[in-house]
């Protein structure tokens, strides 16, 4: 490489750009994101700079797609809709833009136009100084946020910490309330058993913060609805609910999270009719497939608790919620929690090996992404696999355990205590002196915090299996525990 190439390399790595922000193509589901993004600019999803941010961001994933005049392409739309939107104030706002431009005109080979494009990012940065050279424009973390929130979770808190640096800077923009209320709303996790109703959660309140800045954004409130319906404050969440349907009662992006509201209320038949008129506009959503697939798996479990129920109708909802299962994973590849329930639909239909595949690779994904409630929730599935359709029981436990010891608060932590408490009781009721089982009761208790409930019980499974390390070391750490 030439001096001339060094130079301008480096000061393209010193530019704010989506290719130094260390997005690695192994976390992106690439047509996933490509298909949501284009689906926010076709429906015109958030504010106007949102929309310019959806086009810039498009244009990196064709730029990992080999499509580098697309990206080109989009990034000059992005350019438009941010002078349309912002006019004379647009600059600050177009300093990550220009630094993608630059990057993709020196991969392309542009040299000289990658360089036009520094010196242009150059001159916004003397213009508009920040006063340290470790501090960034709002609109740089802004944009930086609104890109980890959408590139995966695994950016999450990436993208909160780019959100309250923002906010720092300018505490009350609509825009950045709004990106740190939907992270929060995403990561956020209190047991609603132990949440103490005079509080308010971080997420619920900053939900509130940005709610009262832009009161028309049904989006936010209907996420302000489905947290405080889950927090039991169902009075509130009912009004919030009828006014957003007032504000966006035709918006595809609104729609889906009333139709999650209507569904958790036990509205299932009115929730499916939302849905099916979602897809109509949006048949691109992994989001309103999931969502269908688990209304019409809320109706199969109700058909299944009436007997004798009718065969054919079991059929037919098996049918829907498969195939609804299947068009999200198909959308979005990544989709673990479809994978998941996709795998115990094929075991339902006596596919072992197809669900045994797919469970393998929720699995591998789910440890990849390093995420407890993701993990957590395919345990809990594959010990469903194995407990009512391969009938392997210790597998069953395997799975419920290693879910279990992620934390027993969330909602997969629950559900696996309690089919462990069930295994154990079942297992008790036909020998008294099963060690296993009064192990199994043991660990159960000591995930919930019972210290003492767990030392009788390993205490008595230590009686019937004087040699078993296992209970004897856990009986050791409760005893200190205890001390």
């Amino acid at each position: 490489m030439s001096d001339a190439g060094r130079t301008l390399l480096s000061r393209l790595l010193r530019l704010e750009s989506r290719f130094t922000w260390d997005l690695k193509k192994k976390d992106l589901d690439l047509e996933g994101l490509s298909t949501r993004l284009q689906e926010q600019i076709d429906l015109g999803v958030g504010q106007q700079s949102a929309i310019a941010n959806s086009y810039s961001f498009l244009a990196y994933v064709r730029y990992l797609q080999g499509r580098p005049e697309e990206a080109a392409s989009l990034l000059s739309q992005s350019e438009e809709k941010t002078r349309e939107c912002f006019g004379e104030e647009s600059e600050r706002r177009l300093i990550v833009t220009y630094g993608d431009l630059a990057w993709l005109s020196y991969h392309s080979g542009d040299f000289t136009q990658s360089d036009t494009y520094c010196r242009r990012v150059e001159d916004i940065l003397v213009k508009y100084p920040t006063g340290s050279p470790t501090v960034l424009h709002p609109e740089v973390y802004g944009e930086k946020a609104w890109t980890f929130l959408k590139f995966s979770m695994l950016y999450y808190p990436k993208a909160i910490i780019c959100f309250r640096k923002a906010l720092e800077l300018q505490p009350d923009d609509s825009e950045w309330n709004t990106g740190y209320a939907i992270a929060l709303y995403r990561t956020e996790w209190i047991d609603p058993e132990t949440f103490l109703e005079a509080e308010e959660t971080p997420a619920v309140k900053q939900l509130r913060r940005a709610s009262e800045i832009d009161p028309d954004d049904a989006v936010l409130l209907a996420l302000l609805a489905l947290k405080l319906s889950f927090y039991k404050k169902h009075q509130e969440a009912e009004s919030l609910m009828e006014r957003v349907l007032e504000i966006g009662p035709d918006s595809p992006h609104v729609t889906r999270y009333v139709a999650k509201y209507l569904r958790q209320q036990g509205q299932v038949d009115r929730s499916i009719d939302l849905l099916q008129r979602v897809l109509q506009r949006s048949s691109q959503s992994a989001f309103i497939h999931h969502q269908l697939a688990l209304c019409y798996k809320t109706k199969k479990m109700a058909l299944l608790n009436r007997k004798p129920y009718c065969n054919q109708e079991m059929q037919r909802l098996r049918r829907l919620c498969t195939h609804h299962l299947e068009e999200a994973v198909r959308l979005k590849p990544s989709f673990i929690f479809a994978i998941a329930e996709l795998a115990l639909m094929y075991a339902e239909d006596k596919d072992m090996s197809r669900a045994e595949k797919l469970f393998q690779e929720a699995l591998e994904m789910a440890l990849e992404e390093n995420n407890d409630s993701t993990c957590q929730f395919v345990h809990l599935c594959y010990g469903q696999f194995h407990q009512y359709h391969t009938r392997q029981e210790d597998l069953a436990i395997t799975h419920y355990t290693k879910g279990l010891l992620f934390t027993v608060e969330m909602p997969g932590g629950k559900l696996c205590a309690q089919k462990l408490k069930q295994i154990a009781e079942r297992r008790l009721s036909r020998d008294a002196n099963d060690s296993e089982a009064l192990g199994l009761l043991g660990l159960v208790s000591r995930a919930e915090g019972d210290r003492r409930r767990a030392v009788l019980y390993y205490e008595k499974a230590l009686e019937r299996d004087l040699d078993n390390d296992q209970y004897l070391s856990a009986l050791c750490e409760l005893r200190l525990d205890l001390k």
